[in-house]
């Protein structure tokens, strides 16, 4: 089922000795505020971990490299493409499925089954020689209408953040269901004072670089899910319990050397009814975050979060009718004591396997 309703979400995680997101304008540093000493982590971070473990439990991607490399966006679309017309079955059944996708196919390429890349190839060749701007018009809603199949059907990492296409032919913009805030330390972060070299390795070479990392940073990243941007991409109910699970199991998977020491500590999200079109905002506006200025902070237990205002916020919302559901899961093994007044919530597993 195409996702019907808005929410909002919260991410907290934890950064221990680690480099949640190099700057490579500042050597790799961890991106800071510098004044105010907080760590930064930007959306792409987070959506490049979940695509990362998306595609390692088989899922295709679309924003991803071939063959180890990095690739323009139009040298996907065509990869991905042709995947397809070489599939003569599966195109067919694509065709079959879609009326209005078999229109444009037809008035683009024309009514012979079969050898559908070898046509479309030849199609496109003519329009080009002639320079022929019916045809083009033609050949650009074949792919618009293609693509957005392709997304709907099979591209997960499009039907979640939506990508604006640089591709020539294709004039559909897809905006993400999902939407993520740059994330930021809830508290003053104290960068490592090391000159610690380590290797770099390159195509043919290694070089010496150091290492930076910052000592503890609790950060917090804030989300929403449009059931409007969805209607498009297709981003449907079990997407959204896909993209958490791989918002949480991302991270875990995710151990380089440069991001171990990251865990994921609470996930929340408020679900509204069908026929609420709004949302609350950044959540994170609502927690009272203490933690002592003259003692270094080098751990949980060295901050508190207290949930009460989000908690009372979302009471009353409730108590307007605009809220559902509200869903959570809290790690297992993290210190509660540093959660206080957490909101009232249905418990999700977020560590249940993806298959």
């Amino acid at each position: 089922m195409v996702l019907h309703q808005n929410s909002d979400f919260l991410f907290l995680f934890e950064a221990v000795m680690t480099n949640p997101n190099g700057d490579p304008d500042q050597e790799n540093k961890p991106r800071m505020d510098y004044e105010t000493n907080t760590a930064l982590v930007s959306d792409a971070r987070r959506k490049r971990d979940i695509r990362d473990f998306l595609k390692r439990k088989g899922f295709p991607i679309f924003v991803d490299t071939l063959n180890d490399k990095k690739v323009p966006m139009d040298k996907m679309f065509e990869h991905v493409r042709d995947q397809w017309l070489e599939d003569e079955e599966r195109f067919a059944g694509l065709l079959r499925e879609n009326p209005e996708f078999e229109k444009h196919w037809i008035k683009f390429v024309g009514e012979e089954k079969g050898n559908y890349k070898e046509q479309y190839q030849n199609a496109l060749e003519k329009m080009n020689k002639k320079k022929d701007a019916a045809k083009k018009s033609e050949w650009v809603d074949f792919n618009n209408e293609f693509l957005t199949l392709l997304v709907q059907k099979t591209l997960i990492d499009i039907r979640l953040f939506g990508s604006a296409m640089a591709v020539e032919g294709v004039t559909r913009t897809f905006t993400g269901p999902v939407q993520m805030t740059w994330g930021y330390s809830l508290h003053p972060v104290e960068l490592v004072k090391s000159n610690t070299i380590t290797s770099i390795m390159n195509d043919d070479a290694s070089t010496f670089g150091k290492k930076h990392k910052l000592y503890y940073g609790l950060f917090a990243h804030y989300g929403t899910m449009n059931k409007f941007a969805a209607r498009l991409t297709g981003m449907t109910t079990e997407d959204r319990e896909i993209f958490r699970k791989a918002l949480v199991q991302g991270m875990m998977s995710n151990q380089t050397d440069s991001k171990q020491g990251q865990t994921p500590i609470l996930y929340l999200e408020i679900i509204y009814n069908e026929n609420f079109d709004g949302y609350l905002g950044d959540l994170r506006r609502f927690l009272q975050v203490t933690y002592k200025e003259t003692h270094p902070i080098r751990s949980f237990s060295d901050v508190t979060i207290d949930f009460a205002k989000l908690s009372s916020v979302i009471q009353e919302i409730k108590q307007r009718g605009y809220v559902e559901q509200v869903v959570g899961w809290v790690h297992p093994f993290t210190q509660v004591q540093g959660l206080q007044s957490l909101p009232e919530f249905t418990a999700l597993d977020l560590w249940t396997p993806l298959i």
